[in-house]
């Protein structure tokens, strides 16, 4: 079920990643040269982040994970508070980078966590209908 709603996350995310690019080069009509390349990215990167946490903190859910009826949780087992969010997100960014070695960690874990819940204290719970 986690991994089907990640397959989900990245289809949704298609078009929130195609508008922020169309909002950076409609402002800049740049995204070639070095440093706009890497301020594009960095820009992509900062869009994903805020809908992550922003989803994340207020309700543990983003549509993928609200299909899936899946939840954040912390270890309270509420959503987890922004500076948790922002945690979980820029951890499972560098899992990510690493060919996906966070998410592939799951497979090792004696609870099945992402590498980047095991180190921030989240879990993904299945919700209750």
């Amino acid at each position: 079920m986690r991994f089907a709603s990640l397959i989900y996350e990245c289809i949704l995310l298609v078009p929130l990643l195609f508008l922020a690019g169309y909002l950076f080069l409609a402002l800049t009509h740049d995204a070639t040269s070095g440093v706009m390349r890497s301020l594009f990215q960095l820009w992509l990167v900062i869009v994903l982040g805020v809908y992550f946490c922003y989803c994340w903190s207020k309700t543990g859910q983003t549509l993928a994970l609200k299909t899936w009826r899946l939840r954040i949780t912390g270890r309270d087992g509420r959503p987890p508070a922004r500076s948790l969010a922002l945690a979980r997100f820029l951890v499972a960014l560098c899992g990510t980078l690493l060919v996906g070695v966070g998410f592939w960690w799951a497979f090792l874990d004696p609870d099945g966590l992402y590498l980047h819940d095991r180190l921030v204290g989240t879990r993904i719970v299945v919700q209750e209908r």
